[in-house]
């Protein structure tokens, strides 16, 4: 078993701030990767793990990228869109 369990792999991935690292430990700690400690003592796996954490992050850039230029153009479009002086009557009333 290796990676995220099935249903969170699909999950969006959040920063827990009073979790992280720089936060947590005083300068002077002495700290290390769980990868590297077990690779150390004989787990094999750790250039298979970076190799799909490589894909894993081209996979991302490009799903990011694609996120964010459809929003623009969503955003791009509602700045021109034109609407009727009846319709806003209506949306004005509706609270929009």
């Amino acid at each position: 078993f290796e990676g995220i369990p099935h249903p969170y792999d699909r999950k969006k991935r959040m920063v827990i701030p009073a979790a992280l690292k720089v936060l947590r430990l005083r300068p002077e700690r002495r700290f290390c990767k769980l990868g590297d400690l077990s690779s150390a003592y004989g787990w094999k796996h750790q250039a298979l793990v970076g190799k799909l954490e490589a894909a894993r992050k081209v996979k991302s850039d490009a799903f990011f990228k694609k996120k964010s230029a459809a929003q623009k153009a969503l955003k791009e479009a509602t700045k021109s869109a034109k609407v009727s002086a009846e319709d806003a009557k209506i949306l004005e009333a509706a609270g929009f």
